[in-house]
């Protein structure tokens, strides 16, 4: 595989199955977002782990039968990471039940909360970029095919 298809497909917007998801799916993933976001600026969830830091919700993925929804978080600065991870998922019904107030579905989705390692890839790969070997393979897809063996 080029390096360019892997990066292409290391892009693409995926639910946890893998599989791209649905309008309704990425639609309601981003409205629990957006409720997430708003409460955890707000401070509505009482919990000194979660209300002493910035977090960020930087992405849900629904799955497509719409049971489970994964919320990659991250506290500004990285700090307190996992005290953070560990608060949410101690309140995971607190929280699912305000998401649910807010939102007009249904079924709300159990939330599972995980650490949103989005930045950490970036860096990864653009640490991949400045190798030597992956230039001169950047450089060769760069140069015009004449149609002539090497």
């Amino acid at each position: 595989m080029r390096n360019h298809d892997y990066f292409a497909s290391m892009a693409r917007r995926t639910n946890s199955s893998g599989q791209s998801g649905s309008h309704r799916t990425l639609r309601v993933g981003e409205a629990i977002r957006r409720r997430l976001s708003e409460m955890f600026a707000r401070g509505e969830i009482h919990d000194p782990a979660i209300t002493a830091l910035s977090i960020t919700v930087g992405e849900v993925r629904v799955t497509n039968d719409m049971r489970i929804a994964t919320v990659y978080i991250m506290p500004l600065g990285g700090d307190g990471a996992a005290e953070a991870l560990e608060a949410m998922r101690r309140r995971q019904g607190l929280i699912r039940h305000h998401v649910g107030k807010a939102l007009s579905i249904k079924h709300i989705p159990e939330l599972r909360f995980e650490l949103d390692d989005t930045f950490d890839r970036m860096d990864a790969t653009r640490e991949l970029f400045k190798d030597e070997r992956i230039q001169r393979d950047l450089a060769k897809e760069d140069t015009p095919d004449t149609g002539e063996e090497e």
